[in-house]
């Protein structure tokens, strides 16, 4: 059993959830691996306070530099605002380390390549983080469109991920509210690698896309009742794009939506075609809905229970949660590292990070010409 040092720089809301992975990590049966986690980094003093729960943390900092110079950290698992990718990034596998990074991978497309050369110059061990397709329905719908002949023609592909939390205009404004550190593209950056995720891996990278973008309140709140801020970022987009899935060009929808009234954190696919479909939606995380066209039209709704792709503890009549998810990611990562992930489902690779960052970019152009646009894949 081999065991990999972990260090993570950013310990908030990702960073606690992941050292969580971490310790429950005995509920995976047969894996050949274990990381550890070593060391956290972070400039708040006090959130480093939580990560004193944990007996393997021996080095808590204010200063990510120190964490890197410790020689025994294999792996760096980053959770910082988008601003600072480029540059934690680059130090990371500029020190040795392999690299679990967050989405977007850089602020914009020119930091998505700066890191992307400086991981070629390391030769590190690198992916972006994207949990969702590890939910059981989504992986399910991504094995039975790895060959879509029993689909028959596909009509149409829509995925997107929704959530509701800015609807309040009383929510104060955090650094996603501002493109200077979030990004000029906005909501794009924030959900975006989510809903590309299995379009990409699957090979229906967009070829054109029509943008809609849209911005939700200008000014909100400060923290602890500061002055009012002005939100400069794009709240929802809607790309309608086309794809080669075949020999045919099919329309496919991307949503990314943090204004969607009902919505918490819905994450969904859909795909469609003349003889066969699939729908899930982590809204019912166990249920799938799958079409079939015979003599009568028929959707059926399968319940998957504990289906998850790395095998756990947990008995298979229960239904998989964002936790779960979190930690068949991390043995996604951990099994491709050593190079022993067969024909599992991998993270998303830094030339998919790139590929959405091109997309984003075409986006933008999109908004502003208010026209389809080719994106550049270069």
């Amino acid at each position: 059993m081999k065991t990999v040092n972990i260090g993570i720089i950013g310990g908030g809301l990702m960073g606690r959830e992941m050292a969580s992975a971490f310790g429950r990590w005995c509920a995976l049966q047969d894996l050949p691996v274990i990381p550890k986690l070593v060391a956290v980094a972070d400039t708040n003093a006090e959130v480093l306070e939580w990560f004193q729960k944990i007996p393997s943390v021996t080095q808590r900092v204010t200063d990510y530099h120190d964490l890197l110079a410790n020689e025994a950290i294999d792996v760096c698992y980053v959770a910082v605002p988008h601003s600072f990718h480029e540059q934690i990034y680059v130090d990371v596998v500029q020190a040795g380390k392999d690299l679990f990074a967050e989405k977007p991978f850089g602020v914009d497309l020119n930091a998505a390549e700066s890191i992307l050369a400086a991981i070629k110059r390391s030769e590190r061990f690198v992916r972006c983080s994207s949990e969702f397709p590890f939910f059981p329905g989504a992986h399910a719908v991504y094995q039975a469109c790895r060959d879509v002949g029993p689909l028959g023609r596909v009509l149409e592909v829509n995925a997107g991920f929704h959530h509701a939390s800015d609807l309040d205009p009383n929510k104060a404004a955090n650094w996603k509210r501002l493109s200077s550190v979030c990004g000029e593209i906005g909501v794009l950056g924030d959900l975006g690698m989510h809903v590309l995720h299995l379009p990409l891996r699957l090979g229906w990278r967009p070829e054109t896309v029509y943008a809609q973008l849209q911005k939700g309140y200008p000014r909100r709140p400060g923290n602890q009742g500061d002055a009012e801020v002005i939100c400069d970022t794009w709240d929802n987009a809607m790309l309608h794009t086309w794809t080669m899935i075949g020999d045919h060009p099919v329309p496919m929808r991307l949503e990314m939506k943090r204004m969607a009234p009902g919505e918490t954190n819905t994450w969904f696919i859909e795909v469609l075609g003349t003889d066969g479909g699939y729908r899930y939606s982590t809204k019912h995380p166990k249920t799938l809905w799958s079409f079939e066209r015979g003599a009568t039209q028929l959707w059926k709704q399968t319940d998957l229970g504990f289906s998850t792709p790395f095998k756990a503890v947990t008995g298979g009549i229960f239904e998989v949660g964002f936790p779960d998810v979190i930690q068949q990611m991390w043995a996604a990562y951990l099994l491709e590292r050593e190079g022993i992930l067969g024909e599992h489902f991998g993270c998303v690779t830094p030339e998919e990070a790139l590929q959405s960052h091109q997309l984003f970019r075409a986006a933008l152009e999109s908004e502003q010409r208010r026209e389809a646009i080719h994106p550049s894949y270069g």
